[in-house]
């Protein structure tokens, strides 16, 4: 049995057929754990999330914020964007079944046994283990109630910027998952810095990358995260990032968790046909943009 993580699959299915044919996986004896953005920007979102529903007794998935803004579309909180590309699911048969299995996944997962924490972008420096997990249970549990719809008509913005335990409401639902699936560098002073996408060492000074900042909490387990497609594969003591920009052209990329170091395989993908000089541009603080 082989434990893989993989990153931001973004509706690649053929590319995402590659890789799993060269890691040789094989349901019912590997798993597989998906870091969110299982959908949008390439052409096959449905097949990709009909592919982890036949196979959900051997794939976990934690949500990430292109499958949260899918959710509010099929919810109709929110309206589809030209620039998305998840209409094959919007008007799926299935898209009842989808929407109810999504709803019921996580926002984070902890494994001690391979020692990770899995995330979509990543944990917000205030926060230690325990913190990430009950903060991550708290959307989990909206989604699995009746209000999740007014959940989702209140998820998109960018304030609050900064924890404070004292926020409650759809304020703290929203920072929760700003921080959990949006969040790439944190300004000095602590705040979320939702603009920046480039690289570490393009950003504008003050900002750090959330793993970086020097007052993190200290985590024990190796943080699994995507999200982030300029910042590539990157396994550093404490972290490892899977996006390595599949949907841009890039690769997608697989890590073996139960080996050390971890073993990372990926494959190449041709970029898909998506606006790119939208996409890359700073999307307005009413989308979840990455």
């Amino acid at each position: 049995m082989a434990t893989y993580a993989i990153g931001d699959i973004q509706g690649c299915y053929q590319q995402f057929m590659k890789l799993l044919k060269k890691i040789d996986f094989e349901p019912g004896r590997d798993r597989l754990i998906l870091v969110g953005d299982l959908i949008n920007r390439g052409p096959n979102s449905l097949s990709v999330l009909q592919f982890a529903i036949r196979h959900e007794s051997s794939i976990d998935i934690v949500l990430g914020n292109h499958e949260l803004h899918l959710l509010a579309v099929l919810e109709g909180a929110k309206s589809a964007r030209p620039v998305d590309n998840f209409h094959d699911v919007v008007s799926a048969p299935e898209r009842e079944t989808i929407r109810e299995w999504l709803c019921s996944r996580p926002l984070a997962i902890h494994d001690p046994e391979l020692n990770i924490l899995v995330t979509h972008a990543g944990v917000y420096p205030d926060w230690n283990l325990e913190d990430c997990l009950a903060r991550a249970r708290e959307v989990e549990q909206v989604l699995q109630s009746p209000v999740r719809h007014e959940m989702f008509a209140h998820m998109f913005g960018n304030k609050p910027r900064r924890w404070k335990e004292s926020h409650f409401g759809w304020k703290r639902i929203r920072f929760i998952i700003n921080a959990l699936t949006r969040m790439r560098y944190i300004k000095d002073n602590g705040k979320l810095d939702l603009a920046e996408v480039g690289p570490p060492g393009r950003q504008q000074p003050g900002r750090l990358p959330w793993f970086e900042f020097p007052e993190r909490e200290k985590i024990d387990p190796t943080i699994v995260f995507g999200h982030w497609s300029s910042l590539g594969v990157v396994q550093e003591p404490g972290i490892l990032a899977l996006d390595s920009g599949c949907c841009w052209g890039g690769r997608l990329s697989a890590a073996r968790l139960d080996c050390d170091p971890y073993e990372i395989i990926s494959v190449r993908c041709k970029k898909s046909k998506v606006r790119t000089q939208v996409l890359h541009a700073e999307l307005p603080s009413g989308h979840l943009n990455g």
